[in-house]
């Protein structure tokens, strides 16, 4: 630390050209000035970002204009290292010029207190110093020429736009499916479900099971809330209301999945959700949401949709390689793509190449699910790289299956990792819109209260994620937020099913002729082609999937009253199917047989055009009538 005169900031404080040395002695300056080389590339670009971080605060100059005024300061030192001048004419260098420049307290206080702290962080300054042509290029590569602290207008933009796209996908997809499953004559009634809460549990039912549907469980009711979802969702879509919009979609989507028991427990249901309840306080607090008056994104909240983010795919990668062989010998795509829920015809012929093929890609998998979630964290370069990893994954996933809106949330997320800065890097000129942006005030209550819910949110999701990730661990317990399904655990296919088993349904009227009960989406017949839904999901068929998987209808709750509901020629059930073998009167005995299918091999199916074989296993569930 030394002290000199301060003629440059001296003649900001006056306005003149010439002062005497007198009275410069005497004035003070109201900004301190940092004085860094322009010739240094490094210099430049890191000067950027602390010109954001400081504002008002603090005066720049490169040392090329101001040294001469600054004759107590030798050359080299301006050569060397930052200066940092303040309103008294005191000045600092190095690393300890740059805690004061950018009112680092905490650190300043480690620089002044812990021994040894202050000669660490001066040696790492001046070795980056003294190689700034290599940190130079280093910067170049990982932030561009912007190391500036960017903005995500556009993004923010875009993401909102996208989960208004997703919720009207979700509530068109169950609305016309929601009579079959759990209205009043479907195959789960919510209004039977929720008067066994009640009388099971009472008014613990509350928070068990949160949703409207304690208010009035009619089937009306249950059009009303799809299509309020659905209306909410286009109001997203156009920009108004969003915290409102938001609030009202995740409140309806939750009221739904509460009472869907086994027909909407798939883990995009909670991702919705989970997603859904960040976006409320992410969304900005506008009547109009438009890039012509855009305020600045929360940056907590940004960062737990990125957190969120990486804990979906990180998780999704670690329970495959800690819970099933067949993803660590690397085989798990030999059975993959004809033994998922619902293949498609693309995912049909990726099965047919050869075995190194589906190695290779295990491989890749587990690089973009283990290595580049990491990425989200890494400075803006990497992260655009990581978005373009991840979104990559999910455009073949979904080519290859049916994974209704899943995918799109994932890439709804992965928008967020894009900068406006990189926005206008990618897009066409005139694709790229005129962002003006304003500062909202925020009133100080509402600043801690969005601070206090960020910070209880990621609490409650690092808890709930590191137990995921150390099992063995004993962690403080917060079961009281799972009702609610917005803090969530991740991780499809941890078990690789090897083989497939489906369920072929028949009806008959004298026991020795069965007809079949064709769904519209799942394998039956076998010369029909696998088909593309997403992103609607057939909740019935995915449902049959898993029941085949319990080996017999004993231990899946609901299938014995789908059966019934084909034997009373239930209109709203077999609605959910293809079509109706019994149109004219519903038959006097149903019966479910288990068969193993596999994709034909392309020989085959060119020879005799099927697409599966199967083999009869067993009965699933014995001819059965109404008493």
């Amino acid at each position: 630390m030394r002290v000199i005169f301060h003629p440059y900031l001296a003649r900001r404080i006056w306005g003149i050209g010439q002062i005497s040395s007198g009275l410069l002695m005497q004035s003070q300056s109201s900004k301190p000035l940092l004085v860094y080389d322009d010739a240094c590339d490094f210099c430049r670009y890191w000067i950027a970002q602390w010109q954001y971080i400081t504002g008002d605060r603090i005066d720049y100059a490169p040392y090329q204009e101001v040294a001469s005024q600054f004759p107590e300061i030798p050359f080299s030192a301006f050569e060397s290292s930052v200066q940092l001048i303040l309103e008294d004419g005191t000045a600092f260098s190095g690393a300890e010029a740059v805690l004061r420049a950018l009112n680092s307290g905490s650190l300043l206080w480690c620089y002044y207190h812990l021994p040894g702290f202050a000669k660490v962080v001066e040696i790492v300054y001046h070795f980056i110093a003294q190689h700034r042509p290599f940190f130079s290029m280093m910067t170049l590569w990982l932030w561009g020429t912007h190391t500036e602290r960017t903005t995500s207008y556009f993004s923010r933009w875009l993401f909102l736009r996208a989960m208004g796209c997703i919720y009207l996908i979700a509530f068109l997809s169950l609305w016309v499916q929601i009579h079959g499953l759990v209205g009043s004559g479907g195959i789960l009634p919510a209004d039977q479900y929720l008067t066994a809460v009640r009388q099971q549990v009472g008014t613990a039912g509350y928070h068990l099971v949160p949703t409207l549907f304690w208010l009035n469980s009619s089937d009306l009711f249950l059009h009303i809330l799809c299509a309020g979802g659905v209306a909410l969702s286009l109001v997203l879509i156009a920009g108004f209301f969003p915290p409102l919009a938001l609030a009202g979609l995740w409140v309806f989507y939750l009221s739904l999945v509460s009472i869907g028991q086994a027909f909407l427990s798939f883990q995009w249901d909670v991702l919705l959700l989970e997603v859904g309840l960040l976006a409320i306080f992410f969304a900005p607090l506008q009547i109009r949401d438009t890039l012509s008056r855009a305020s600045q994104p929360s940056v907590a909240f940004l960062w737990l949709l990125r957190w969120l983010l990486f804990r979906l795919m990180f998780a999704s990668g670690f329970v495959k390689l800690a819970s099933d062989e067949v993803w660590r010998n690397l085989t798990a795509l030999n059975f993959h793509y004809e033994t998922q829920p619902l293949p498609t015809s693309i995912g049909w012929y990726v099965h047919q190449l050869p075995e190194w093929f589906q190695k290779v890609s295990v491989i890749g998998m587990f690089a973009i699910e283990l290595v580049v979630p990491f990425l989200i964290l890494a400075p803006r370069r990497l992260r655009t790289v990581g978005c373009i990893g991840l979104v990559g994954l999910q455009v073949l996933i979904i080519l290859t299956g049916n994974y209704c809106f899943f995918n799109l949330l994932t890439i709804a997320l992965c928008l967020l990792l894009i900068d406006d800065v990189t926005w206008k890097w990618l897009l066409p000129k005139q694709l790229m819109p005129t962002i003006r942006s304003f500062v909202q005030p925020v009133h100080r209550y509402r600043h801690a209260c969005i601070a206090v819910v960020a910070i209880l949110l990621f609490l409650l999701s690092g808890i709930r994620f590191s137990g995921q990730l150390f099992r063995e661990t004993r962690l403080p317990d917060v079961a009281w937020i799972t009702p609610f399904r917005s803090v969530n655990t991740y991780g499809l296919f941890a078990d690789m099913t090897e083989s497939r088993p489906e369920i072929i349904v028949e009806g008959s009227n004298d026991r020795i002729l069965w007809k079949t009960y064709e769904f519209r989406w799942k394998p039956g017949d076998l010369t029909k082609a696998p088909k593309w839904v997403a992103p609607h999901q057939p909740r019935l068929d995915w449902q049959m999937w898993f029941a085949a998987l319990q080996g017999d209808y004993q231990n899946t709750y609901w299938f014995l009253n789908f059966m019934g509901a084909l034997l009373r020629g239930n209109s709203d059930v077999l609605k959910l199917l293809a079509e109706n073998p019994f149109p004219d009167e519903p038959p006097r005995y149903v019966r479910a047989t288990l068969y193993d299918y596999s994709f034909t091999k392309l020989s085959t199916k060119h020879s005799e055009g099927v697409w599966w074989e199967r083999e009869w296993k067993r009965i699933y569930c014995p001819a059965i009538s109404l008493r």
